[in-house]
């Protein structure tokens, strides 16, 4: 499609060689406008601004069907230019020219001031007015569309984020509620029919067995409890917490690890053990530290690694810094670090991952001992933005939807479409004796027009014949009231 429509507009511009419409250019003049019509066509949705200005030469040829194909290049280059008030000063001036132009033609020329400006005008409305709003608006239009299903989009990401939050707490707060009734229940008839069996096997052992049952039955609902418990959980935690996750002893063993495995890994603690940090800190520590080392082993064994943690001032510094590898480094999904920076993130800590100025990789992490209680588990959905207005939509659809583009397009191709037939079924060549025959005042309009059709009209309302002994010559015959007025030869 690259270069169908500049054939077309050529093709186009070529048709008064075979249908004349008007006064006929000279037919190298008529292929040049239609050169030039292909060419700005090609050229409006590159360069919008020039083939814009770059119009206004072909109202200077009597060329109907290049000053036709106009509209489209209007339309095109008004689509593309983004600032409005660049486009309005750019159709002003295109306007301007285009009548300049216009008043090179030997037809305006004839006319009084006042024809000639109206008829500027009116071309300006049809040529430029119409093809510029309907080209601009529907410009503005497609992103406007494109913006509102990103919005779109969005809220349908954030409602499904939202339902999704409001379920997880619902589900934690009846987890909580679980556990703290039904746990302690169940826990206190454990404990009683624990008692109960032990004194029904001394005082009465034919309850023995149904004592048994109800031990057993209250166990198998504590386990059953926890069960439930651990499915309505937000977040469950996938490793368990025992006393030393997280403290000296649990990073050693994560080392020593690493380093049986054929690793250069050490390890550099100061300050006082984790023992009596909060679990989820202690978490936390032991998280990053097996994330990195995990990571070296996968993406850099061969380099040497220093384990760092540091706890002072009421908080835990966990750097894991590892060398230039020889090896060119895996790609990893980063799904690991993206954890550990939300882990982090909600005890009040910071989070960093990267190569260091000097290469190979660090990961550093700054967790508080005992961080706050988070009052909501569940992340929080960024605030909706408001929906476009509905009239931003609903104007450029209706209006740049094609109406104005059709009252402009429209008028165009039905006069020249009339005209066209005119040219084509109208007997148009006209003898010297009959031209001699014809008296001013005298002749009627319907007279002629028997014969000869209404010959090629002119934009100054008289009818051009085609003469049968010379094909550059031409008999123009001007009516008034239904009879002639004037009559004359002329050349293109």
């Amino acid at each position: 499609m690259r270069f169908v429509w500049p054939s077309l507009a050529f093709l186009v511009g070529l048709v008064p060689l075979i249908a004349p419409l008007a006064p006929v250019p000279h037919p190298l003049l008529t292929i040049a406008t239609a050169a030039w019509i292909a060419v700005l066509v090609w050229l409006a949705p590159r360069k919008p601004e020039w083939a814009l200005l770059l119009t206004a030469p072909l109202f200077a040829v009597n060329n109907l069907w290049a000053q036709a194909a106009t509209v489209f290049v209007v339309f095109t280059a008004a689509r593309r230019v983004p600032r409005l008030g660049r486009l309005w000063a750019l159709l002003g001036l295109a306007t301007v020219l285009q009548s300049a132009f216009s008043l090179l033609q030997e037809s305006y020329r004839s006319m009084p001031l006042w024809e000639a400006v109206a008829g500027a005008a009116i071309s300006a409305v049809f040529f430029v007015l119409f093809p510029a709003v309907s080209g601009m608006l529907l410009g503005r239009r497609k992103p406007m569309v494109r913006l509102l299903q990103e919005r779109n989009d969005y809220l349908e990401r954030a409602r499904a984020l939202t339902a999704a939050s409001a379920r997880s707490e619902e589900r934690a707060h009846i987890a909580g509620e679980m556990h703290d009734m039904l746990g302690h229940r169940l826990s206190l008839i454990s404990i009683h029919a624990g008692a109960l069996e032990l004194a029904t096997a001394r005082k009465a052992p034919q309850l023995h067995e149904q004592a048994e049952l109800i031990r057993t039955t209250s166990s198998l609902a504590m386990a059953e409890l926890r069960e439930i418990l651990g499915v309505l959980r937000t977040n469950p935690e996938p490793e368990s917490l025992d006393e030393d996750t997280g403290t000296r002893t649990d990073i050693e063993s994560l080392v020593a690890g690493l380093v049986a495995a054929g690793i250069t890994v050490t390890l550099d603690w100061t300050g006082d053990d984790l023992h009596g940090a909060d679990p989820r800190t202690r978490r936390a520590v032991h998280r990053v530290v097996r994330e990195a080392l995990t990571n070296v082993h996968k993406h850099a064994p061969e380099a040497r690694t220093r384990v760092q943690v540091a706890v002072q001032g009421g908080r835990a510094r966990i750097q894991v810094l590892n060398g230039p590898s020889a090896t060119a480094p895996g790609k990893g999904t980063r799904r690991g670090l993206i954890g550990l920076e939300e882990r982090v993130g909600l005890l009040g800590g910071s989070f960093s991952a990267g190569p260091p100025a000097e290469g190979g990789f660090r990961v550093a992490a700054d967790v508080p001992l005992h961080p706050a209680a988070q009052a909501q588990s569940a992340a929080e959905v960024a605030e909706v933005p408001p929906p476009l207005a509905a009239e931003v939509l609903t104007v450029p659809r209706v209006l740049g939807g094609g109406c104005l583009g059709l009252l402009a397009l429209l008028p165009i191709a039905g006069a020249l479409i009339v005209l066209l037939l005119f040219a084509l079924l109208n007997p148009t060549l006209m003898n010297a004796p009959y031209f001699d025959s014809l008296r001013v005042g005298v002749t009627t309009e319907q007279e002629v027009m028997d014969q000869f059709g209404v010959g090629q009209l002119g934009v100054d309302g008289c009818s051009r014949f085609r003469t049968s002994h010379n094909a550059e010559l031409y008999y123009k015959l001007c009516f008034r009231n239904g009879r002639l007025a004037s009559k004359e030869q002329e050349r293109p």
